[in-house]
């Protein structure tokens, strides 16, 4: 049977206890971890938050004590007041294991069923099973440890934004719906029928709005919201580190961050980064690593072999090249080793997973060439391949070739991970960061059949492209940036367009007539003709912050109640049908009542 807590306090949380308290009279409170009975003494390991101690309960103890820890099972929750002492026989595996607590008082305040799932770290279970009994899982003390990691991890982002001189504003979570991107999810409005709210995809505009309202510099740890498909890194509800300032240009924006991660690394993992971080063009990234996230981590960067190619006698290559794309590669480091069916699981790897129709492979064996196209390339050719490659006899080639050069660039940057994953060339205590620039403002959408922009219709166009604008968009660089933690896009953002004019023109190559223009963005447009002034920000992810700190394999066990794979909740079961007359009073009817 439960019992009331009463007057009791707790005294310190169970992993806080130390040998210093010794002696002391103690009262501690938590989750019975196990009941060990050998006889006529009894252990039970209690724990919380903080960690576990040892409650001893023994003949010294009173017979009510000891009946009554007798009954006492697994997640049952206890309240126990004794004298801390030391134990005779110390466990350096426990934070505690110095201290024990002899029993002289035991309140059982909660009992509870055998749970589904143990209560243990790193446990072997479906995740569907733990993401049901979320509120267990999360008692486990590897999940504790991640949540708290991502409170410290909070607490240093506010403080050092605070001290920098950004205020905190909270922005509305009920919004207008401008879609451009991913899909928002409506709100039905009750007061207005047949009209809907949206929730956020971002702050983007009301975080643009105070920058024109004279707050300067703006910070806010924000809930956003994408109706869109999930993967370990995306959640359909997820927190963003949102930041904006006023007067500012590329430079100003990229030194604040570069502030921010140096203190976070340094206060959280202990890490001192170098500054200033590495930047390169989105042109460049692409280039030399086939990714606009690129891992500094490891080599293999890309190397182009169309001059060396043009005109031979591989018709393949050769055609691939006249018809204005590439013939680039990747040298694997020692890769010479590759067995021919590990060559044909790779070629089968390239075919299922990109747009490539295949890949060609190379390497050198006593000074002979030798692979998939050696009859028509000699050894001087790898030679020359490794060279630009920086590598040594001893590697491997990988080659792609398309008449579509972004075809060969992404193949090949995909290849370029799946290698370093097979051949361990990933180092997992490094971490390495880099800003990537200069992206295209524009990107053409088939679905669309139009020119969608690449990060938000908001994002300015650099200086010197602005007139390339309505003669050839595709061509035009963005004044946007994004921070690359180890090949994961922490955040990104852009300095904004802040004149009228630019910003109306922007909206006709988007293809919004005037009227779709003001419909959706009126109230911004009506704000600008009061004075703007040029502004930029940033807005990280911090879900994956925490997910890449922590070297946490998905952003689900970061989070305290995350979705799945179909934007469901397994322990809630939402989303979930409403009551008839919730429907009437939004004037709403399911299509499948129709």
């Amino acid at each position: 049977m439960s019992e009331s807590m009463g007057a009791w306090r707790r005294s310190s949380l169970c992993g806080d206890v130390t040998e210093d308290m010794i002696g002391q009279e103690m009262t501690l409170m938590g989750w019975c971890h196990r009941q060990r009975d050998f006889g006529g003494v009894l252990f039970l390991t209690l724990r919380d938050i903080a960690g576990e101690v040892q409650i001893v309960v023994d003949g010294d103890s009173p017979e009510d004590v000891r009946e009554k820890a007798k009954t006492v099972r697994g997640e049952y929750v206890i309240a126990c007041r004794g004298l801390l002492r030391r134990r005779a026989a110390i466990n350096p595996q426990m934070k505690t294991g110095l201290v024990e607590l002899h029993a002289q008082e035991l309140r059982i305040l909660s009992v509870a069923e055998t749970p589904p799932i143990y209560i243990e770290e790193n446990i072997d279970v479906n995740e569907s099973v733990r993401l049901k009994y979320r509120y267990l899982d999360l008692r486990r003390p590897d999940m504790q440890r991640n949540l708290l990691a991502r409170h410290q991890i909070t607490r240093i982002t506010r403080r050092f934004f605070d001290e920098e001189g950004f205020i905190d504003v909270e922005t509305p979570t009920l919004i207008k719906s401008t879609p451009e991107g991913a899909r928002d999810y409506l709100v039905p409005s009750r007061v207005f029928p047949g009209k809907f709210f949206a929730l956020p995809q971002s702050p983007q505009l009301f975080k643009q709005l105070l920058m024109l309202a004279g707050y300067n510099k703006y910070m806010q740890i924000a809930r956003c919201y994408r109706d869109e498909d999930l993967r370990a890194d995306r959640q359909p509800e997820f927190t963003q580190v949102d930041i904006e300032m006023a007067f500012v240009g590329e430079d100003d924006v990229l030194a604040v961050n570069e502030r921010y991660l140096a203190t976070l690394m340094r206060e959280f993992k202990g890490i001192e980064v170098e500054l200033p971080m590495k930047r390169m063009t989105w042109r460049e990234a692409m280039n030399r690593y086939g990714t606009d996230k690129p891992d500094l981590r490891y080599g293999m960067e890309l190397i182009d072999l169309s001059d060396l190619v043009a005109g031979g006698s591989f018709k393949v290559f050769a055609d691939a090249v006249e018809a204005g794309g590439m013939v680039a590669a990747i040298a694997v480091p020692g890769g010479s080793d590759l067995s021919r069916r590990e060559l044909d699981s790779l070629a089968t790897f390239v075919r299922g997973n990109t747009d490539a129709k295949g890949l060609a492979w190379l390497s050198l064996n006593d000074g002979v060439s030798r692979g998939s196209v050696a009859k028509f390339y000699d050894a001087n050719f790898v030679h020359e391949a490794f060279k630009r490659a920086g590598e040594d006899e001893m590697a491997q080639l990988l080659i792609v070739a398309d008449s579509d050069k972004m075809v060969v660039l992404e193949t090949l940057g995909v290849l370029r991970i799946e290698m370093a994953k097979r051949r361990n060339l990933i180092p997992d205590d490094r971490f390495e960061f880099c800003w990537v620039t200069e992206f295209p403002l524009l990107e053409w959408s088939d679905e669309a059949g139009r020119f969608v922009a690449k990060h938000h219709p908001f994002t300015a166009p650099m200086d010197e492209d602005i007139h390339m604008l309505d003669t050839n968009p595709s061509e035009v660089r963005a004044r946007a940036y994004d921070i690359v933690l180890n090949g994961t896009e922490l955040g990104g953002g852009s300095i904004r367009i802040h004149q009228q004019e630019l910003q109306a023109r922007m909206f006709k190559i988007l293809g919004f007539t005037k009227e779709e223009a003001e419909r959706q963005f009126g109230f911004l447009m009506s704000a600008f003709r009061y004075g703007v002034p040029p502004h930029g920000g940033l807005a990280y992810g911090l879900d994956r912050i925490v997910m890449l700190l922590l070297g946490a394999e998905s952003i689900r066990e970061v989070i305290a109640f995350p979705k799945v794979q179909n934007s469901s909740c397994l322990m809630t079961e939402a989303p979930d049908v409403v009551a008839e007359h919730q429907l009437k009073e939004l004037g709403l009817v399911i299509a499948s009542d129709l």
